[in-house]
């Protein structure tokens, strides 16, 4: 077997001018900074290679030169197609003005782009970036006019509509790993994800091209563990061995060991946020938290969420994830963030984006730059200044609940926190809230029209996604709206009677929120709405362990009903609810008794599958009813809808 170790300026002198190049890494994780500084030298040096096209689906970089703004000195790079631009502002700015030839496609498209050229599939259809400024009745992902191609289409496929992105030959992988032998074979054991370094060196290996690895140390041909390489030698041309200068773990942490998910960092080891606006947004965010849940958080505001679950005793009762690959544990922020401390598993990134496409996850919470009246959200470009979307559109298209989070105002805004209320002191410059969003990376309409739930939290404020607009549901003590809110809008939200936020939120110590979401009275878990004339029993998270248990569900109904004299509808949420099996009999007895005295229709629904496979067991001796998968399909159906 040959020898595939060679140095920087061999690796990068493999790179030919008009090649596609695609590299690794997530913001500074995982980023083959040694690969790409030999490659800008390279080029510095000789004038080669010219006009390459660069393909990368998470964005690599610090904002400061590191990462891929490495490559923007001009006639180095022709043209970029990319998921998030907001780390390379070199290279974003060359793209607004049409210096080169520019898209931003979703973060997951790209990630699975790469796996369908791998295949040999002319490109990857799906349904993300529909009705967004990806799809191409709203610019199809261009960032300039410099960037004439058609690169994705609108499809109809069995009546429905799809974009399929074009698949391209990519001609070299930079990319990079922890260990590699003599042969090629490499493995990641001290890096903080795997990304998507298989599917890449597939993809450029069945394209003809030259797969390059950079690594931190090299062993003897032979002497690593099968188990433990992630890129086999048989597809790997060349390694390098970086300094390490130049492969740090992150761009914040040169290593650190509980990235890895081989250790555990003590419980409690981070301090609590301090009580700024940030600590205030996230506190109002981690309320909607889905205990048993999936949850994925998203960069900048969200990040405190994670921070806010930790100090709450909620990690243990949620499952937080990161789309780069990361499930459960805590997420790291700002330049570690994609990393997570005490993980329970670290896969490849496009598998990540098949659970979030397909509907895994229960909530996210997202950060949101501009949104307007009709609902829309743009994080991605504010008029020179490119951020792209990253992973927001597949994220925000397909989860089941939506948390957007951002300050009511930007720019100069400072607010004092204190005995429970928040006070103004100085005004931000730049509203958020407009007529019009510059781009639409989230639409509103789209989500009305599928019923998905949407909130938009700020520090004084919250709203929701209704079906007119956005409705103005929370006001903060100590805020005046009249003062603090409807002037600084560039529209009037729907509002009836808003209710106040939590001053838990507002005040230093904890909020206690684990034993308020585990631990729930029956008096709260009844509700009869009489303006929609339904009854909602949330039965979440209980267990029925004991006949007891079923004789006080059974009372609190009908104290409920109590009076009315006439039956009612009902919705029941049976979400995570445990019943020994031994009262299995008992408990579709009782269910069936309400229903034959104060039942009109009902209808039931669970996010597990399982348990909505178990419960259509218990209750079948008496009927055969149908169990949803959300509050809102349960709604619909009970209203005929």
């Amino acid at each position: 077997m040959p020898n595939k170790v060679v140095l920087p300026r061999d690796a990068a002198a493999l790179i030919h001018s008009g090649d596609t190049i695609t590299t690794s890494g997530f913001v500074g994780a995982g980023v083959p900074d040694c690969l790409l500084k030999a490659l800008a030298d390279h080029f510095a040096e000789t004038g080669e290679p010219r006009d390459l096209t660069l393909v990368f689906a998470a964005g690599q970089g610090d904002g400061k030169g590191r990462g891929l703004d490495r490559l923007c000195a001009p006639g180095l790079v022709r043209r970029v197609i990319g998921g998030h631009w907001g780390l390379i502002p070199a290279l974003g700015a060359r793209a607004v003005k049409g210096e080169i030839e520019g898209w931003n496609f979703p973060q997951g498209v790209i990630s699975h782009l790469f796996r369908d050229i791998a295949a040999g599939k002319p490109g990857t259809l799906t349904h993300v970036g529909l009705e967004t400024f990806v799809d191409p009745r709203q610019g199809g992902g261009r960032v300039s006019p410099a960037a004439s191609e058609d690169l994705v289409e609108l499809v109809t496929l069995g009546g429905e509509e799809q974009l399929f992105y074009h698949a391209m030959p990519i001609h070299v992988a930079l990319l990079r790993g922890s260990t590699a032998d003599e042969r090629g074979n490499i493995t990641m054991e001290r890096e903080a994800l795997i990304l998507d370094n298989l599917a890449q060196a597939m993809a450029v290996r069945n394209s003809g091209g030259v797969v390059i690895v950079q690594v931190d140390q090299i062993v003897a041909g032979g002497s690593l563990c099968a188990r433990d390489v992630v890129i086999p030698g048989v597809l790997v041309d060349a390694v390098v061995e970086a300094p390490a200068e130049l492969h740090p773990q992150t761009y914040a942490s040169q290593y650190n060991r509980y990235f890895t998910g081989r250790y555990r960092a003590p419980q409690g080891a981070d301090a609590p946020l301090p009580l700024e606006i940030r600590k205030v947004i996230a506190r109002r965010c981690a309320m909607e938290l889905p205990i048993g849940g999936t949850v994925n958080l998203g960069i900048g505001m969200p990040e405190g969420v994670a921070s806010v679950a930790a100090e709450e005793g909620l990690l243990h009762h949620v499952t937080l994830t990161a789309e780069p690959g990361v499930i459960g544990g805590q997420p790291a922020s700002g330049l570690d963030f994609g990393a997570a401390i005490n993980t329970d598993a670290i896969i490849a990134q496009n598998q990540q984006f098949d659970f979030y496409d397909g509907g895994g996850l229960d909530m996210a919470c997202l950060g949101m730059a501009e949104t307007d009246r009709h609902g829309n959200v743009n994080v991605s470009r504010f008029g020179a200044r490119l951020s792209g979307a990253g992973g927001f559109i597949n994220i925000s298209q397909n989860a089941g609940k939506l948390v957007f989070a951002g300050t009511f105002l930007a720019d100069g805004l400072d607010v004092a926190i204190a005995d429970g209320r928040l006070s103004i002191r100085t005004e931000g410059r730049a509203r958020k809230f407009t007529d019009a969003v510059q781009q639409v990376t989230f639409s509103g309409p789209r989500a009305r029209r599928m019923r998905r739930p949407v909130i938009f939290v700020t520090e004084r404020c919250v709203f929701e996604l209704d079906t007119d607009g956005l409705r103005l549901t929370e006001i903060a003590p100590g805020i005046d709206p009249d003062r603090d809110i409807l002037p600084l809008m560039d529209f009037t939200p729907l509002m009836d009677r808003p209710a106040t936020m939590d001053p838990r939120i507002f005040s230093d110590a904890p909020m206690g929120l684990r034993d308020e979401m585990l631990d729930i009275p029956l008096s709260r878990r009844i509700h009869f709405d009489p303006l929609k004339d339904i009854l909602f029993i949330n039965l979440s998270r209980m267990a029925i362990r004991e006949a007891a248990d079923i004789a006080a569900v059974k009372q609190a109904v009908e104290s409920a009903l109590a009076g009315l004299g006439r039956r009612v509808n009902v919705v029941v949420n049976y979400d995570l609810t445990r019943i020994e099996d031994r009262l299995a009999h008992d408990w579709a007895d009782m269910v069936g008794d309400l229903e034959d005295r104060l039942y009109d229709r009902v209808t039931r629904y669970s996010t597990s599958a399982f348990l909505r496979r178990r419960l259509g067991e218990t209750l079948e001796a008496r009927r055969r009813p149908t169990i949803y998968d959300s509050e809102e399909a349960a709604q619909a159906a009970l209203l005929g809808e």
